[in-house]
C-alpha cells in the first residue's frame, strides 16, 4: 500500500469532474468514464495517451506517493492529515491554464504563484515523518530519468526529487507526448474543454490523501480533507 498527498477538489466541483472525464476515469468510485471526443484523434488513441494520469488520478502533486513508515498504520496518517487539515488556512490562488510542461500537458498556474508553492512546501515537511526511506530499487528507478546533482540531493532527503525550489505545481492531463501533431490537437481541444475552469483566481481549500492498494494498481480517493485552520504557511529553508 503507498499513499499521496494530492491537490483535489471534492468529488462535485466542475474542476474534478471535467478533469476525471478527460482521464476517462473516476478515483473516487473507480469507474471508467467515457473521454470527450477530439476532431484530429480516435477514441482509442487519446485513451492510449492518457494512461499514466488516468491511473494516478486526476490531482496535483503535494506529497508524492510514500510507504507508511515502520510503526505507523493508516490512521496515523489519518490523524496526521486531520492536525493538517484543521491547522490550515484556505487560500486563493492566481488560476490554472493549460500549458506544456516539457513534452507533458498539464494545468499549471497561470503565472508564478508563491501561495501555492509554500503551500505545497508546507505538505513536504508535515507529512515527511510518516514517509518510509526509498529502498535501493526506488532510488534507482528515480536515477534513471537522469538528475541533476539538485534533484538527487532532494530525492534522498526528501524522498521525491521535485520539491521545494524544484517544484511546479502541475495537474496532469498527458503521458509524455512525442508527436507534435498530436500534442497540438490535445492542446487545442484541452484548452476547450477546460475553458469554463481555467483562467480566474482559485481557492483552494481541500486536498486529498489518495492511495494504491498495490504497486501498478489504479490510485483511488481515500479521502478529502478541508481546510479549516488560520495558519498561513510561511517559506522556510527548504534544506531544514
Amino acid at each position: 500500500m503507498r499513499y499521496a498527498i494530492y491537490f483535489a477538489t471534492p468529488e462535485t466541483s466542475s474542476l474534478m469532474q471535467l478533469g476525471n472525464r478527460w482521464l476517462g476515469r473516476d478515483p473516487f468510485t473507480g469507474q471508467a468514464l467515457e473521454q470527450p471526443p477530439i476532431d484530429a484523434l480516435s477514441a482509442q488513441r487519446f485513451a492510449e495517451l492518457t494512461t499514466d494520469p488516468r491511473r494516478y488520478g486526476f490531482h496535483g502533486t503535494l506529497r508524492a506517493p510514500f510507504h507508511i513508515r515502520d510503526g505507523l498504520h493508516e490512521a496515523d496518517l489519518l490523524r496526521v492529515c486531520e492536525t493538517f487539515a484543521a491547522r490550515t488556512a484556505p487560500f486563493t490562488t492566481t488560476g490554472l491554464s493549460v500549458n506544456a510542461l516539457g513534452r507533458f500537458l498539464a494545468l499549471t498556474p497561470s503565472e508564478p504563484d508563491a501561495a501555492l508553492n509554500t503551500f505545497a512546501n508546507a505538505c513536504v515537511r508535515h507529512f515527511e515523518p510518516c514517509r518510509a526511506p526509498l529502498d535501493d530499487a526506488d532510488l534507482a528507478r528515480r536515477r534513471r530519468s537522469g538528475l541533476t546533482p539538485r534533484h538527487d540531493e532532494l530525492l534522498q532527503a526528501w524522498g521525491y526529487p521535485y520539491v521545494f525550489d524544484a517544484f511546479r505545481f502541475h495537474m496532469t492531463l498527458s503521458n509524455k507526448l512525442e508527436d507534435d501533431v498530436e500534442r497540438d490537437a490535445l492542446n487545442a481541444a484541452a484548452r476547450a474543454f477546460f475553458a469554463p475552469v481555467v483562467d480566474e483566481p482559485m481557492h483552494i481549500q481541500t486536498f486529498g490523501l489518495y492511495q494504491e492498494v498495490e504497486r501498478g494498481a489504479p490510485f483511488t480517493v481515500h479521502t478529502i480533507f478541508t481546510l479549516a485552520g488560520a495558519h498561513i504557511p510561511a517559506e522556510a529553508d527548504p534544506t531544514t
